[in-house]
């Protein structure tokens, strides 16, 4: 049988006498720019009617149409993957049930594990989804902007973001369109987040890759916003604080905007430092843009004498209310940084060994959650990752952190802003 589509031999192989359905991307971009939605099987209830495998460790993937990208191999269709040699399937191996909500899907993507060095991961108790390229371009047009703040680790989130959207293994991640026949070789395929070779090669917003290589993206460039800023030192630089500013609208966007963190080796894991750090952004965030949170006194109402000051102060009590998510639309996440490898120098295994990390991601957990903002940590998922430096995950490692990220976007009640 000749089968033109990996969804119809799935099909085929699980013997089912089901229709093909697309209804996965059947709801890609219906909604305007002004009434971002969720797709139906988040706002409404699915049926579902399992059938349990005996005796099985993991039971298999609903079988419903959002979940048939998770079954098949979504890189197909991608540039160099033959010879890349990576297949989605290689990354995540679904099972069913999948997560319902985001606390569930977080705690379950911090706990899971691999089952073996470099095997497919897999969230612990409930299942993240394996978007499609389409599917991502949609939770990403959902939002206005989504902003990425830290270090080198967070830039390969974007990184892998945009090997995602513009289907591309081999250079999705580095701005390709001005290489020298060196970088060509040198940042190829896994090699994209060498950050000794490729880092400046990195691209750091979606709208670079719209201005210099627009085939190359698979999204309308209009419709998505993804942008790092590189924030690791703390105290911030004035500069990159005006930076930050400069990305934030003083009045409400038709869209919302979602903020993803992370902190924490160039300050040596010192939980006091990345607090001050979240801090001194926060503070920055809600003061350039007070709609982040309307009933928060944070924003100086009128621009009397000392203002300034009182906006401060008033930011400050305010972050440390737990109920200061509730009191506006500001979806905030923060991601811990990667376990150690084998390859971390000696110099750095007591202060940021794998002890270290995993105090520390267990300590911001319970941090940020007091500040409002939702938590992700990586340990379990990058301990059996293969890493450039002992520090660094490879382009796999990174593609299972974006998509991770990709999960808690799509969960965001958008429909509530």
């Amino acid at each position: 049988m000749d089968l033109e589509h990996p969804l119809q031999e799935l099909v085929h192989l699980i013997g089912r006498s089901v229709p093909v359905l697309y209804s996965f991307n059947a709801y890609l971009f219906v909604a305007t720019p002004h009434k971002p939605q969720r797709p139906s099987y988040l706002t409404e209830q699915v049926p579902y009617n399992s059938t349990l495998v005996p005796h099985a460790a993991f039971q298999p993937p609903e079988a419903l149409p959002h979940r048939y990208p998770d079954m098949a191999d979504t890189f197909a269709s991608y540039k160099y993957r033959n010879t890349c040699n990576i297949s989605s399937l290689d990354l995540h191996s679904p099972f069913a049930p999948l997560c319902s909500n985001r606390e569930s899907m977080l705690t379950a993507m911090a706990s899971g594990g691999r089952i073996g060095y470099d095997a497919p991961y897999m969230p612990r108790g409930c299942d993240m989804r394996w978007f499609s390229t389409e599917e991502i371009c949609e939770i990403l047009s959902r939002f206005e902007k989504v902003i990425i703040l830290g270090d080198s680790m967070m830039r390969h989130v974007v990184g892998s973001i945009n090997v995602l959207i513009r289907k591309d293994l081999g250079y999705g991640a580095v701005t390709d369109w001005n290489f020298s026949p060196e970088e060509r070789q040198d940042c190829f395929c896994n090699y994209q987040f060498n950050v000794k070779a490729c880092s400046i090669q990195g691209i750091f917003k979606t709208s670079d890759v719209a201005k210099n290589d627009p085939e190359s993206l698979a999204c309308p460039a209009d419709t998505i916003d993804v942008i790092i800023e590189q924030m690791i030192r703390f105290p911030i630089p004035t500069d990159e604080l005006d930076r930050l500013r400069a990305l934030l609208p003083s009045q409400k966007p038709t869209r919302p905007y979602a903020f993803i963190y992370g902190h924490g080796l160039w300050n040596d894991l010192d939980l006091q430092a990345t607090l001050d750090w979240l801090d001194n952004i926060l503070d920055t965030s809600i003061q350039a843009a007070p709609w982040l949170s309307p009933s928060s006194p944070s924003h100086p109402k009128s621009k009397s004498k000392g203002s300034r000051a009182a906006a401060v102060a008033a930011a400050k009590r305010e972050r440390n209310n737990s109920n200061k998510h509730a009191s506006g639309f500001w979806p905030r996440l923060f991601l811990t940084p990667n376990a150690a490898g084998k390859e971390k120098p000696d110099e750095w295994v007591v202060s940021q060994g794998n002890k270290a990390l995993m105090i520390f991601e267990e300590s911001v957990g319970v941090e940020v959650k007091r500040r409002g903002l939702e938590h992700l940590g990586t340990w379990n998922m990058t301990i059996q990752s293969n890493k450039f430096d002992g520090v660094h995950v490879d382009l796999k490692g990174n593609l299972v952190k974006a998509m991770m990220v990709m999960n808690w976007l799509n969960m965001i009640e958008v429909e509530k802003f």
